[in-house]
């Protein structure tokens, strides 16, 4: 008689089904047992932290568009085939190609210093000079979308939203929400220019950049973002309640179109090779950094499972996919394109998950599929529980970054999700820099990211990715 531990995933697979109806998705016991020595061979496997120190160390920042960006695409095809991936190749990406040479900012009056910021990607530049305005200040998105425009007309538009650290990295949602929609808000009630507080939760002189968008028929106006702590001492001046006036510089824009590519990297399945497990990163990253948890390390969490994958004795049934996504930080476009060029055949993508939010340890799986499958993503949590993980079935997971737009297509979509309570400290700052990197927590994603991909892999059934399948995803199953 087989061990009660060595059963229990079994026995989940068949509870969680029984009640569904149709047949079951499952994962042989066999597939089982090898994907635990696969988690215990990833914890001790630097792979994913060499080619992550690579690629910070010889290439460095990679804006999407830049030198570097090309730069960086031909240093990955390369690791790729020298990491022995049976296919390599791109498809390519096209998008608008943003520069940035130089940002100023200070107050004149009433008190005259210099303040911290960064242009924001997508921003037009000032004229030449820079332009000096009133400033009006709001504590939130809603404060100004609230606010009558003859407050705003000409003038600078301050929101000093915050944010604070959790582990799921809710409060991104306050500060992206500013940086994006925030200028061409402004922009419509007539504000002259925007800044906001850094979409970040340190406490530093580094302002946080970031792309922001404009509506159809909404004029560009310049966008950038102040450090914290710039954003605290602009407050404090405001508090004085005496007219602030700043002044502002911003030398960058939009120079027209630029064609770069998706890199993708294949293991092929010994069974079903054109049915395929994908995972990845981006392969662009903001200027300021090198671009280390943001996200070369997470293409090298990929390349790291995928390694480990390969050293088995037989690959398993289905393929396994590796990309290096093109200008994620700009608006998917790489993720966009990839899910428009695959969405027919779609139902080919079985499952997928993509690693787009730091390196530190991985905590949480949510998953959107079909319910006959999930009782094996109940299997897949089980082999994961021992690396700390656990499993809300009651939660959706779109495959993260990049892979919601595979997703939104007919994916079917693994979260793993990251504990993202310091991601946010240096999230598209100059401090996104390897050393924010633990080598024994990034391991412990590649541990993760091998066990998913080789037990999806090997599943005897699929996840439900077709055609429209998730459209109205929003729940768990």
């Amino acid at each position: 008689m087989k061990p009660f531990l060595t059963l229990l995933p079994a026995l989940l697979a068949t509870a969680v089904t029984s009640a569904i109806g149709g047949t079951p998705t499952r994962i042989p016991d066999a597939a089982l047992t090898t994907a635990a020595q696969l988690r215990e061979q990833a914890l001790h496997d630097n792979t994913a932290w060499n080619f992550t120190e690579g690629l910070t160390t010889e290439v460095g920042a990679r804006l999407a568009g830049s030198a570097n960006d090309a730069k960086a695409r031909e240093w990955v095809i390369a690791k790729f085939k020298a990491l022995g991936f049976e296919k390599v190749w791109t498809e390519p990406v096209t998008y608008p190609k943003w520069v940035r040479r130089s940002e100023h900012a200070e107050i004149v009056a009433p008190f005259a210093q210099p303040l911290a910021v960064l242009a924001l990607g997508h921003s037009p530049g000032t004229p030449a000079g820079g332009i000096s305005s009133d400033v009006v200040g709001f504590d939130s998105f809603d404060a100004l979308k609230a606010a009558d425009s003859a407050m705003v007309r000409g003038k600078i538009v301050y929101v000093g939203a915050r944010m604070h650290a959790h582990r799921d990295g809710h409060d991104y949602g306050i500060g992206s929400t500013v940086r994006t929609q925030g200028p061409s808000l402004a922009s419509s009630k007539g504000a002259s220019a925007f800044l906001l507080r850094s979409a970040g939760t340190d406490s530093s002189r580094l302002p946080h950049t970031g792309v922001t968008r404009y509506e159809d028929g909404v004029a560009p106006i310049p966008a950038a973002a102040l450090a914290s702590t710039d954003a605290d001492q602009l407050e404090r001046v405001l508090k004085r309640g005496q007219p602030v006036t700043i002044k502002l510089a911003l030398d960058c824009g939009i120079e027209g179109e630029y064609t770069g590519a998706n890199v993708i990297a294949e293991l092929r399945g010994s069974k079903k090779p054109n049915e395929y497990f994908v995972m990845g990163g981006h392969l662009d990253s903001w200027d300021p950094g090198t671009g280390a948890i943001d996200d070369a390390s997470g293409v090298g969490i990929a390349v790291g499972a995928a390694h480990v994958i390969a050293a088995l004795p037989q690959r398993p049934a289905r393929s396994i996919r590796v990309v290096a996504f093109a200008n994620e930080e700009a608006g998917l476009y790489g993720g966009k394109e990839f899910a428009a060029s695959h969405a027919k055949d779609i139902k080919s993508a079985v499952l997928g998950s993509e690693s787009d939010a730091g390196a530190d340890r991985i905590w949480k799986i949510t998953a959107s599929v079909k319910p006959e499958a999930r009782g094996a993503v109940a299997q897949i949590a089980e082999v994961l529980k021992p690396l700390g993980v656990e499993y809300d079935a009651s939660a959706p997971g779109n495959g993260g970054s990049d892979l919601s737009a595979l997703h939104a297509v007919g994916m079917a979509g693994l979260s793993l999700h990251q504990d993202a309570t310091r991601y946010f400290d240096w999230h598209h700052t100059a401090n996104d820099t390897l050393d924010k990197i633990d080598p024994e927590q990034l391991r412990q994603n590649v541990a993760v990211y091998a066990v998913a991909a080789y037990l999806a892999a090997q599943a005897e059934g699929d996840f439900g990715s077709a055609p429209g399948a998730f459209a109205n995803d929003g729940r768990g199953d």
